[in-house]
């Protein structure tokens, strides 16, 4: 009765906070938190191993960590379902068993029931409770998405240690280290639909309010210690607000705003009382079949970890971090450059350090940095001389007659106001001839536009679910279906709004939640990133060819590849079809 009691009474204040307090994770637009410690601006007297512009941008401080272009979320998590990689856009989309609906009913054997009825391993200390939804996705994590949770263990393994501590700092039940398994897979990298991102998967205004940098160079939603401390603070303030962890887990993937006005409509007792009464709420306050099952699916995993070799997965080594030292950086610092100082390439560097979303770290503060311990001593022999090698994170541009912030900025995907910071340019006249510095992004090659465009093209077309008639438009059809031209353009692999003539098959991608699901099931295998093979001893066009599923000639047409001839060591790069 006490609970209820604090439920009803944290409900009341929700509503009364409404100008000032946290709000849910899918819906908070306030932000009013500031950089963490490691991102504040740094000591201007460190500028070595700046472009000029950026020593003349960093000494004047023309832009702090919010000016308002570098803020910009549209920038941030472009639909990665819908287009190829927007630059410093260097995520991935949540696997399909992070977003699977509730499995089949199953048939469980003994064993498994044996095993859904203990609790055992790790001190995991939530309450459990069983239902069927809990068992269809303990056989579906144990069935047919084996080997996708098997790596997802893999993955975890270098994260779960930190994880673990940083929970039981903040005196939250270590159970709550299986959260990223539902939330992402563990995947530092992954983004939602919605625009979550990161292993906790906050969205951008939520992170920021629990203290996370996200702007155009960095997104500490990706950065998995920093997330971490701020998941264990935001779920914190989530168990105290419900004073019950289901309703808490329930929350993080809702809303607290939602849960509450769920509460407060329906007085229910618990989350099961909760989902059962869901029917009397009205159609926008109802959760979500995800909301639903979410606690479900939580308590299945944390299950099934608790029981890992009796199911027949690998143990987790709880060793498998590497070892690290945090190194803070002036602002500007080539980050490309600092990697090869180690040996190591970018891929190697950005795994380690995935906030990064360019490969020059911010101009206007410091920032902290992750390298090996066994490569520090290089690494910081080039933080403390960094003229010793050219400039590795930068595009030189020559200015050509003609060229303007405007064209460079769409040519390159680097905001005009980074393009005036960088480069100390205070009008937008650029003098032919000039060397114009531009930071490279963190993202891996794009998928060739023309080519991904087509595809999204024959998809919408395959799942066309309406005919433009002569009258509309595209702002017309995407209010009548309630989503952005945006959307509806990109859904459709069309060039620009003006495509859309009378006739014309479309897909509505959220003309119903069944065509949705289908559209971002067969998006997601329309538009794969590419993937970099390195050549070995023995391998040949035709060999790699079939192992890859795809043709000889365009092999060689992605490497550039004239003969038959391949040398062992040499990079390949290969989309995936």
């Amino acid at each position: 009765m006490l609970k209820k009691l604090k439920r009803i009474s944290l409900t009341s204040m929700a509503g009364l906070c409404l100008l000032g307090s946290l709000w849910s994770c899918s819906a908070m637009n306030i932000d009013n938190a500031g950089p963490v410690k490691a991102q504040q601006p740094g000591p201007q007297a460190e500028t070595r191993g700046l472009p000029a512009g950026l020593l003349a941008a960093q000494t004047r401080g023309i832009a702090g960590p919010h000016a308002p272009v570098l803020d910009d979320d549209m920038d941030l998590e472009p639909d990665l379902s819908e287009g190829p990689l927007t630059p410093g856009q260097t995520g991935t989309l949540l696997e399909p068993e992070v977003t699977a609906p509730v499995p089949p009913a199953p048939q469980l054997t003994e064993e498994q029931r044996r095993i859904l009825a203990q609790q055992s391993g790790l001190e995991f200390d939530l309450d459990l409770f069983d239902s069927q939804e809990v068992e269809r996705y303990f056989a579906y994590f144990t069935g047919p998405a084996r080997e996708t949770f098997a790596r997802w263990l893999k993955r975890a393994e270098t994260h779960l240690p930190h994880v673990r501590q940083t929970l039981l700092n903040h005196g939250l039940p270590q159970d709550l280290a299986m959260l990223p398994f539902a939330e992402s897979g563990y995947n530092c990298n992954a983004y939602s639909w919605a625009g979550a991102g990161g292993m906790w998967q906050f969205m951008p205004a939520t992170g920021r309010k629990f203290g996370l940098t996200v702007d155009w160079w960095i997104d500490e939603r990706r950065d998995p210690r920093l997330s971490t401390e701020a998941a264990a603070r935001y779920l914190a303030f989530l168990n105290d607000m419900f004073g019950d962890w289901h309703l808490a887990l329930a929350a993080y993937n809702a809303g607290e705003g939602k849960i509450s006005r769920a509460l407060e409509v329906t007085n229910a007792e618990d989350f099961l009382d909760l989902v059962s009464q869901n029917d009397r709420l009205n159609r926008k306050m109802r959760l979500k079949p995800e909301t639903q099952h979410y606690v479900p699916k939580f308590i299945a995993i944390t299950k099934i970890f608790q029981n890992l070799e009796a199911l027949g997965f690998e143990p987790v080594r709880w060793d498998a971090a590497p070892s690290l030292e945090t190194v803070l950086v002036p602002g500007g610092t080539d980050l490309l450059a600092l990697a090869k100082s180690g040996g190591m390439n970018w891929e190697e560097f950005h795994q380690l350090n995935p906030a990064f979303r360019r490969q020059v770290s911010p101009p206007d503060r410091k920032v902290a940095v992750s390298i090996p311990r066994a490569k520090a001593q290089p690494m910081l022999a080039y933080l403390q001389n960094p003229n010793v090698l050219p400039h590795a994170g930068f595009i030189a541009h020559t200015v050509r007659k003609g060229d303007t912030l405007r064209s460079l900025s769409k040519r390159y995907g680097v905001p005009q106001e980074v393009i005036r910071q960088i480069n100390d340019v205070n009008s937008g006249t650029l003098q032919a001839g000039e060397c114009v510095m531009l930071p490279q992004s963190g993202t891996g090659e794009k998928v060739p536009e023309k080519a991904l465009a087509s595809k999204t093209r024959k998809i919408a077309s395959d799942r066309a679910n309406y005919v433009v008639r002569k009258a509309d438009t595209a702002w017309t059809i995407s209010k009548r279906f309630k989503i952005s031209v945006k959307t509806l353009v990109a859904a459709n692999g069309l060039s620009s709004s003006k495509a859309i003539k009378p006739g014309m098959r479309l897909s509505i991608p959220d003309a119903s939640e069944q065509s949705a699901q289908k559209t971002r099931v067969q998006a997601a295998k329309a538009r794969e990133q590419v993937t970099r093979y390195t050549v070995r001893q023995g391998d040949t066009i035709y060999s790699l060819s079939r192992r890859f599923g795809v043709t000889a000639d365009a092999l060689k047409a992605w490497n550039k590849i004239k003969g038959t001839d391949l040398r062992a060591g040499e990079s390949l790069k290969v989309y995936a079809q």
